[in-house]
C-alpha cells in the first residue's frame, strides 16, 4: 500500500503532494475541534517535514474517556476529508482524487493501530491498555516485513507504553482509565466501526494498475 501510494505520487506530483498535505491538515483539525470541544487548550497544527503533523495540547487530559475522544476526532474528520476526494473523483473522473481518497483512508486506517502515540494508541486507552501489546506485536510484524525508519521510530516511542502496563501504577494512574461501560462500548463501537468504513473506503476508491499504466 505504501508502494502504491508512492506510485501516485510520481504521478501526479506536486497536485498530489499539495492534496496530501491538506488531508493531514484537515485530519490534524479534527484533533483541534475535539480539543476545544472539550475544553482543552491547544496550539495549532504542527507540520513535520517527511514524518506528517500533530497539534500540541497545552493541557493533559483528564481522564482516558477524554483522551480517546480527541484521539478519534482526528481519524473522523479524516475520513470525511477522503471521502469528499472520493465524490470528487466519481464527479469529475478524476483519477487523482481516487488516489487522494484511497491515501487518506489508509493514512487514517493506519493511524488507528492501538499502540504507541499513534491515534489509535490514545483511543484505546478507553478500551484496554491492554491493546497496546496487539498494536505494537503488528507494528512489529511490519516492520519486519516492510523495513522502514517511520515504522521503527514509531516502535521505538511505542515502547514505553508498554513497560507502563507491567509497572505499578498509583491510585491516580488507575483513576485516569476509570471508563463507565456506556462510554466504553461508545467508543469501541465508533473506533471498529471507523476502522470497517476505512477498509470499505480503499477498496472504493483503489485506482486499478491498469488506470495507472494510461496516465
Amino acid at each position: 500500500m505504501i508502494l502504491t501510494i508512492g506510485v501516485y505520487a510520481m504521478i501526479w506530483g506536486v497536485w498530489f503532494a499539495v492534496g496530501f498535505v491538506l488531508l493531514i491538515f484537515v485530519h490534524e483539525c479534527g484533533h483541534l475541534l475535539a480539543a476545544k470541544r472539550l475544553g482543552l487548550k491547544v496550539g495549532a497544527p504542527v507540520f513535520i517535514p517527511f514524518m506528517g503533523a500533530f497539534i500540541a495540547l497545552k493541557e493533559a487530559p483528564r481522564n482516558a474517556w477524554i483522551e480517546a475522544q480527541v484521539g478519534i476526532g482526528g481519524p473522523m474528520l479524516g475520513t470525511v476529508g477522503a471521502a469528499v476526494c472520493e465524490v470528487i473523483h466519481l464527479v469529475t473522473g478524476n483519477s487523482m482524487f481516487g488516489a487522494l481518497a484511497y491515501t487518506g483512508f489508509f493514512l487514517n486506517l493506519f493511524n488507528l493501530l492501538p499502540v504507541g502515540f499513534l491515534d489509535g494508541g490514545r483511543i484505546v486507552t478507553a478500551l484496554s491498555p491492554w491493546l497496546w501489546i496487539a498494536g505494537f506485536l503488528i507494528l512489529a510484524v511490519m516492520t519486519i516485513l516492510h523495513p522502514n525508519f517511520l515504522l521503527i521510530l514509531i516502535l521505538i516511542f511505542s515502547a514505553p507504553r508498554i513497560f507502563f502496563l507491567f509497572r505499578g501504577k498509583s491510585d491516580d494512574e488507575r483513576r485516569y482509565f476509570e471508563v463507565t461501560p456506556a462510554q466504553r462500548w461508545t467508543m469501541a463501537t465508533m473506533y471498529f466501526g471507523l476502522m470497517v468504513l476505512l477498509v470499505l473506503g480503499m477498496q472504493l476508491s483503489h485506482v486499478p494498475r491498469e488506470a495507472l499504466e494510461s496516465k
